[in-house]
C-alpha cells in the first residue's frame, strides 16, 4: 500500500515532537507558565488535584487558601513570603502588572495566577538544558529554595556562594536561597534576595 508523503511528514512530525518532549520534560507546579520568577520548592501540598499535576497550572486566592487550611501553616508561610518578595520586586522590568501597596493585596490579586509572571514549581530545573533550563523565556531567573533541596545540582553548576545560605550563577541565571520560611527566609533576607535578582537583569 502506498503511504501519502504528506502522511509520512506528519508522521514524522509527530515523532519529533515526542522526541522532544522525552527530552526536555514539562515543569509541574503552580503559576505562570511563561514566568519570570520560577522558584523551585521539594515538595507540593498533599491534595489529590496537586498529586496528579502534569504540567504548571494558574492558582486564585481561593485556592492558594484552600491549600494553606488542608496542608498546613507552612503552604500559607510560604505563600506569604513569595508575595512579599514579589512586592519588593516591584516596579522592575520583572513585574508588567500594576503597582500594589502591599504584598497582601499583591497575594490575594497576582501571585501565582495566569500571566502573573510568577510560579512555584515543584522539583528542580533541569539544567543540562542549554535552552535556559527548558524554558522558553530567556529572561527567566530560576531560585531554588533550600540548599538541601539544590544538593543535587551542585556537582552539576558552578555556583558562588556568597555566604552560607545564598549561591548564585549569572550563566544559569539561578540562584540558591533558604526556604520560603518567616525564620530562614526573613524580611532582611528577602530584600537581600531581590538585590540579587535585580542583579540579573
Amino acid at each position: 500500500m502506498m503511504v501519502s508523503v504528506r502522511r509520512i511528514f506528519l508522521i514524522i512530525r509527530c515523532y519529533s515532537a515526542m522526541q522532544f518532549e522525552s527530552t526536555y520534560p514539562k515543569e509541574i507546579g503552580l503559576g505562570d507558565s511563561n514566568a519570570d520568577i520560577r522558584v523551585y520548592i521539594g515538595n507540593r501540598p498533599k491534595m489529590p488535584e496537586y498529586a496528579e499535576l502534569t504540567s504548571l497550572s494558574a492558582v486564585n486566592i481561593q485556592q492558594i487558601n484552600e491549600i494553606s487550611a488542608q496542608c498546613g501553616n507552612g503552604w500559607r508561610k510560604v505563600f506569604n513570603v513569595f508575595a512579599k518578595l514579589l512586592f519588593e520586586l516591584q516596579p522592575t522590568s520583572f513585574t508588567r502588572w500594576q503597582a500594589y501597596g502591599d504584598w497582601q493585596s499583591l497575594r490575594d490579586h497576582q501571585l501565582l495566577r495566569a500571566h502573573s509572571q510568577c510560579a512555584l514549581i515543584f522539583g528542580l530545573p533541569d539544567v543540562d538544558n542549554q535552552s535556559n533550563h527548558g524554558v522558553d523565556n530567556p529572561k527567566a531567573v530560576h531560585i531554588i529554595c533550600g540548599r538541601t533541596h539544590a544538593q543535587s545540582l551542585l556537582s552539576q553548576v558552578d555556583m558562588m556562594w556568597l555566604n552560607e545560605e545564598f549561591a548564585i550563577s549569572k550563566r544559569h541565571r539561578l540562584i540558591i536561597c533558604p526556604y520560603f520560611d518567616y525564620r530562614q527566609l526573613s524580611n532582611v533576607k528577602i530584600l537581600f534576595l531581590a538585590e540579587l535578582i535585580h542583579s540579573l537583569s
